[in-house]
């Protein structure tokens, strides 16, 4: 599991993305790059990083689901996800 520090510091980010969203939208549509500068980095979409919902884990991350590939498994062996089954053949 990821530190509780890094979770946090990605919620944050996750905020101020979704408040910064319309003010950055007009400044790009007003070609106003200085002022986009002066906007803290943190509030672009770009500084987000795709994580596990349950754990925090950066990699092996399914996009369909929300999750790591670890607890993707652990969910789909435990019947948890609807529709995923164990390949046999």
């Amino acid at each position: 599991m990821a530190k509780k520090s890094i979770i946090a510091r990605q919620a944050k980010r996750e905020a101020m993305v979704t408040r910064d969203a319309e003010k950055r939208a007009a400044l790009k549509a007003a070609g106003d790059y200085a002022a986009l500068d002066n906007l803290p980095r943190n509030g672009s979409p770009v500084r987000l990083k795709n994580r596990c919902q349950l754990t925090g884990r950066p990699r092996g991350f399914i996009r369909q689901f929300g999750v790591s590939r670890n607890m993707f498994r652990d969910m789909a062996l435990a019947g948890k996800i609807p529709g995923v089954t164990k390949a046999s053949w």
